[in-house]
């Protein structure tokens, strides 16, 4: 032999040699970690999980990667003969490296092609950290060690399985991962209803997502998606006649991507999402590491019923929308008076803002920044229009003055047995607004909406009674002074305790508290008496809580009202019935949380009172928005007119309102404008007229308040010939308004409600899916929730 074919032969055994011991080490993890045979068992990938509604709608997702897994059989089959025609052409005839693919990688140096199979890049997709290296040494042994890990899966996985894994991790257009995520954001069709030519628009953009997404280059698509029915051809999956049609064929997409905006409830979404990472960190997995809502596709079952939702946000827009209008036109408000004396709260918002920060980065002054905030800017703001914005021209300092002086709102409706919350809305816009007015933490004054509570005190520890005489004088309380600070809104009368909370009478509901204890003893059996109906906001003793000087949160008072249409029994607001795992094992499950904490002698005694609100006091004017049936509901007002309240239930549901600007300075002067019976029942009164009207939500409106058998007498109503027309002000120190001025409606009868959409937006469910022999795709049922 030759010594050169002998330097050959051993520099091919060496390097053959060389090749083995490089594949050993790296399949030992030298070149960094490789999947175990467990990992490769068990392949996961992040998934985003998912929040349903009460009737199974999808209400949106949390994620990194937007991505929910499906299995083999709900994928089309033309999804899968565009992807083995396009990706991979002998996909079921190698076993993870393709020989021929490798070759003519190797001999045209890719430019016709790379060598990477399905398999390659499942392994890639799943296993492969940092991929896109340009590093080429780095890309070599990355590719080696995608070409162990391809054989691996090819020994551990099917065909079929593998090329459900490639799918369900595989990257598309607009940060979606997943074939199923993709036909839904794209066409609104789940993956095994997709047709021939959207399976080719779909498989596309997988070589690269950005630049074949239809949505942002729709030409870049139709060119892509006709090569690959040309793939399909030449791989006898399509005929050549079949692709000519198709291919005249526009792309018809039908775009609909959920995001932390677009889905039901985005409100409630971002609290849910706050609570849910809270509970991952106290439920470990069976590998000891908590659960992520981001990464671990958990399947969250939520109370929140879509058509009542969707009626509050309509509620609220239509209401706050009207109410802006008299805002805005209010003399202070126009000239920018109302902020003389508040300018340090627009520097505040001023250096907070993404503008401030990002020309401080850029190395301007503060002096040079302040005064590029007074110059005119096009600009997009938020407006009371079905898009909710706005393109207009004003300086950035004039559109922090624009935007805090819109009005706020928080809405909560729920079943007011169980505690299933049913509608949650907690301001007037999300894109815009993201502080949220209905949770726990946000508190603001709740006004009179306190005195029922107070009432209930006296009932069932002071033995009161609606018909017990009370005397609406100015109170003196040792070491406090006097409550309400002003004696202008005491009649001097001596009344029945009904009427004095039907005409929401400041004097005689500190004489209830002045009966309670004197000094402060009234106010701090008042606060023991909150605390067991699980108002947990910081309280302080004063003589004046019971006028409702005390901040608590809407979710609160939602729980402290329970008890009236529970019959005594306070239920805590629930909004989870479950929470599943990826695979649909149940992790836990949730059940409605009650407690006695009055009699339902009182409880009913208080609900005939707060009927008398509606009835004859400050909430008569509900009667004129078309609602109907039992309705106990209260009032509220803070001072100034700074917060507006309403809470009302009916024997199946309690909702609960708040109006009133972020910043309290900004108000309404009027009270007939400011009080909560103008600015915050009309939401009330919205919603449930068109949710007791819906067969779908299923309210009985002829339902009544249960009477316990021992209660023999009714309230007696003699008093109402005495209740005066214009009822006044709930809050001290702002005045009984005029007559003339007494509702809104009477003092801009030119300005009606908009008909604005509410912000979410539900399924379309008027195009029904076809099943492959022409009949309707069936209706999903969901699983029964535990214990039915």
């Amino acid at each position: 032999m030759k010594k050169s074919v002998k330097i050959l032969w051993r520099l091919f055994i060496f390097g053959f040699v060389f090749f083995l011991l490089v594949l050993l080490l790296a399949d030992f993890g030298v070149f960094g970690s490789m999947p175990s045979i467990s990992d490769l068992q068990n392949p996961s990938a992040s998934q985003s999980s998912q929040v349903y509604a009460d009737d199974g709608t999808l209400m949106g997702k949390y994620y990194l990667e937007d991505r929910v897994n499906v299995e083999y059989k709900d994928i089309s089959p033309n999804i899968i003969k565009a992807l083995i025609a396009t990706e991979d052409e002998r996909f079921y005839d190698h076993s993870g490296i393709d020989p021929r693919s490798l070759a003519r990688a190797v001999f045209f140096l890719g430019s016709k092609g790379g060598a990477s199979t399905i398999t390659m890049q499942t392994a890639k997709n799943l296993f492969t950290e940092n991929w896109g290296t340009s590093n080429i040494f780095l890309r070599m042994i990355q590719k080696l060690k995608e070409s162990i890990i391809a054989v691996k899966l090819e020994r551990n996985f099917t065909k079929n399985e593998i090329a459900t894994l490639y799918l369900n991790t595989v990257a598309f257009g607009d940060n979606v991962f997943g074939i199923r995520n993709a036909s839904k954001t794209f066409f609104s069709k789940e993956p095994d209803r997709v047709s021939v030519e959207e399976a080719a628009v779909l498989i596309g953009m997988v070589n690269a997502p950005t630049t074949y997404n239809p949505r942002i280059y729709p030409k870049n698509a139709l060119d892509r998606r006709n090569l690959v029915f040309d793939q399909m051809v030449r791989n006898n999956y399509l005929s050549a006649t079949e692709a000519t049609d198709l291919k005249k064929k526009t792309i018809q997409l039908n775009y609909k991507k959920l995001d932390e905006t677009a889905g039901l409830a985005p409100y409630f979404r971002m609290v849910l999402g706050e609570e849910l990472k809270k509970w991952g960190k106290d439920h470990k997995k069976a590998d000891g590491s908590n659960y992520n809502i981001y990464k671990d596709g958990l399947k969250i079952y939520t109370t929140i019923n879509p058509r009542m939702q969707l009626y509050a946000e309509e509620a609220v827009a239509k209401h706050m929308a009207y109410m802006q209008k008299l805002l805005n036109v209010q003399s202070d408000v126009k000239s920018g008076a109302v902020w003389k004396g508040h300018e340090n709260v627009l520097e505040a918002a001023m250096k907070r803002s993404d503008r401030w920060n990002n020309m401080k980065k850029a190395g301007l002054s503060e002096e040079e920044i302040k005064k590029a905030f007074k110059v005119k800017t096009p600009m997009k703001v938020f407006a009371w229009n079905n898009n909710r914005s706005k393109d207009t021209t004003m300086t950035p300092y004039d559109s922090i003055k624009y935007h805090r002086q819109m009005l706020q709102a928080g809405f909560m409706a729920m079943d007011p047995l169980s505690g299933e919350v049913k509608a949650w809305v907690g301001g007037i816009d999300f894109k815009t607004y993201k502080y949220d007015h209905v949770n726990l933490n946000t508190k603001r004054q709740v006004g009179s909406t306190i005195k029922p509570l107070l009432y209930s005190l006296a009932i069932e520890d002071a033995g009161f009674t609606p018909g017990t005489m009370v005397e609406d004088v100015q109170q003196t309380f040792k070491g406090f002074g006097q409550v309400p600070a002003t004696p202008k809104t005491c009649t001097g009368r001596t009344m029945p305790m009904a009427e004095a909370l039907a005409t929401s009478r400041n004097c005689a509901t500190a004489y209830i508290m002045q009966q309670l204890g004197g000094g402060n003893e009234g106010a701090k059996r008042f606060i023991d008496f909150l605390r067991n109906c699980d108002v947990k906001a910081k309280l302080d003793p004063y003589p004046s809580l019971a006028l409702g000087a005390g901040e608590i949160s809407l979710m609160e008072m939602m729980q402290a009202y329970s008890m009236f249409p529970g019959r005594g029994f306070n239920v805590k607001p629930m909004y989870i019935t479950r929470i599943e795992d990826k695979n649909g094992n149940v992790l836990q499950t949730f059940t409605p949380q009650r407690k006695e904490v009055i009699s339902d002698v009182t409880a009913y005694s208080v609900i005939s009172m707060m009927q008398g609100v509606m009835q004859f006091g400050t909430g008569r004017r509900i009667w004129s928005y078309g609602v109907s049936g039992e309705i106990a509901g209260k009032t509220g007002t803070t001072n100034d007119n700074s917060d507006a309240w309403f809470m009302g239930y009916t024997p199946q549901l309690l909702c609960g309102t708040w109006t009133g600007c972020d910043d309290r300075f900004i108000r309404f002067n009027s009270t007939a404008l400011g009080q909560g019976s103008s600015a915050a029942l009309p939401m009330w009164a919205y919603f449930y007229a068109k949710a007791s009207t819906d067969k779908n939500v299923a309210l009985d409106r002829s339902s009544v308040f249960a009477k316990p058998e021992v209660m023999q007498n009714d309230i007696s109503y003699d008093w109402i010939n005495d209740v005066p027309v214009d009822l006044g002000a709930e809050g001290d120190d702002v005045g009984n308004g005029g007559s003339n001025d007494y509702g809104a409606e009477e003092l801009l009868p030119q300005t009606r409600p908009e008909d604005i959409k509410p912000e979410s937006e539900l399924p379309d469910t008027s195009k029904k899916e076809k099943l492959p022999d022409g009949t309707d795709k069936p209706k999903a049922i969901m699983p029964k929730k535990s214990g039915q």
